[in-house]
């Protein structure tokens, strides 16, 4: 009887065993790989599971972007060794700069060319890290005719299918969502390049979002497609861009009017749930350990998977690892804003019905009139310390030894 006893105890310390994790196994390490991360970021982990802050503010919010800041450069230094020479001369020298001449254009952007290596340099001196976009993408190098000299950037791209504070704005439902999503696209990179983000050039880029050029340039690439997805032809325009500001509340985006015209309206903050914590590196050693399981999420990415793509991959390792998913709620809150088209776009966006008023849709060359006057004169004369700034600087603002005069925006990937 005793030996019978003593056999049961060892199979239940046995199967015990087996549901934990030893030291060396694919989950053990990769459990240890995504802890180790989350402490080096500063983050504790409340009882439920859900990561605490390390504290508050716009500095918190680089230091966490620090990783995946540092991959991005190390994945570039190449790239930025190469690309340099023919960059750097395009940013402007603060005391070359006539403010009150200053003619803000547009310049599409297109994969593997000049233009694209000087974009793709720019979104190197963000403290965030940009995303690349997917989808339907329109960018753009906002540039200075007067001086001929790069002013900012623009990239516009599919929106996240789920945001509340928009669907709720719309007051959409589920099947309304998934016809009309296609006449909204999403700024993932806005903003100005030093020393034009100084003379508030930020808030003139962001203007520049809702012009005639960017209006028409959606009809003619995007207009009458078909939808990879659904497989049906999509006759869509563009009725509003959404953006999101990287630090909490944007001062850049708030406020942001020209005479009557309100260009951004604030809709709320997004729940601080994602993950822009989860490293490039991180995510890599994610899809291994799910090919080891031969889980089809481990496969390479298509288009027509879904922008959340990246978000459902970790989530099915968390689970694969009995890790909460809560810690996916970083706590990092960011202050939603859209951009109609038009005085009736969102009406349109909520019943499908009806013709877009694009009668107050003003042309770059008209909204840079209006901007300079508004924000960059005034601001030149106010703030004469732009013409200090040297474009000899841009490196040591790439590689983050110095900060960026006025910081910079985008969608954190």
């Amino acid at each position: 009887m005793a030996k019978i006893k003593a056999k049961k105890r060892g199979k239940a310390k046995a199967a015990k065993r087996s549901n934990v994790a030893r030291p060396f196994t694919p989950e053990a390490l990769l459990k240890r790989s995504i802890r180790a991360h989350f402490t080096k970021l500063g983050f504790t982990k409340a009882n439920d599971g859900t990561l605490v802050l390390p504290g508050t503010g716009k500095e918190i919010v680089r230091k966490l972007h620090g990783s995946q800041r540092a991959e991005r450069l190390e994945d570039n230094r190449a790239f930025i060794k190469r690309a340099s020479a023919h960059a750097l001369p395009h940013f402007a020298n603060g005391d070359e700069i006539d403010p009150a001449k200053i003619q803000l254009r547009l310049i599409r952007v297109d994969s593997g060319t000049k233009n694209s290596d000087l974009f793709r340099f720019a979104t190197l001196t963000w403290s965030v890290p940009v995303s690349v976009g997917f989808g339907r993408r329109l960018r753009y190098l906002v540039w200075d005719e007067a001086h001929k000299r790069l002013v900012g950037l623009i990239a516009l791209g599919d929106p996240v299918f789920n945001l509340s504070v928009r669907d709720n704005l719309i007051q959409w439902n589920a099947q309304d969502r998934a016809k009309r999503l296609v006449s909204i696209l999403d700024a993932y990179v806005l903003g100005a390049v030093p020393p034009y983000n100084m003379l508030l050039g930020g808030k003139a880029v962001a203007c520049l979002v809702r012009s005639q050029e960017v209006f028409d340039d959606f009809k003619k690439f995007y207009g009458n497609t078909v939808g990879i997805i659904s497989g049906k032809r999509k006759r869509a325009q563009l009725l509003a861009v959404t953006t999101t500001s990287s630090m909490g509340r944007s001062s850049i985006y708030n406020r942001l009017r020209l005479k009557d015209e309100v260009y951004m309206d604030p809709i709320g903050y997004t729940v601080g749930w994602g993950h822009f914590h989860i490293t490039d590196r991180l995510f890599d050693e994610i899809r291994k350990y799910l090919s080891l399981k031969k889980h089809p999420y481990a496969g390479n990415h298509q288009f027509g998977d879904g922008p959340n793509w990246r978000l459902r991959t970790i989530r099915k390792a968390l689970g694969e690892l009995d890790i909460n998913e809560s810690v996916l709620r970083h706590g990092i809150q960011r202050e939603v804003f859209i951009c109609p088209f038009g005085p009736n776009a969102l009406e349109l966006l909520k019943t499908g019905k009806g013709k877009l008023d694009t009668s107050n849709l003003k042309t770059v060359q008209q909204i840079s009139d209006l901007a300079r006057d508004r924000w960059i004169v005034p601001r030149a004369e106010r703030r004469p310390e732009f013409k200090a700034w040297k474009r000899e600087r841009i490196p040591d603002l790439i590689a983050g030894i110095e900060s960026a005069p006025v910081k910079l925006k985008a969608r954190a990937s």
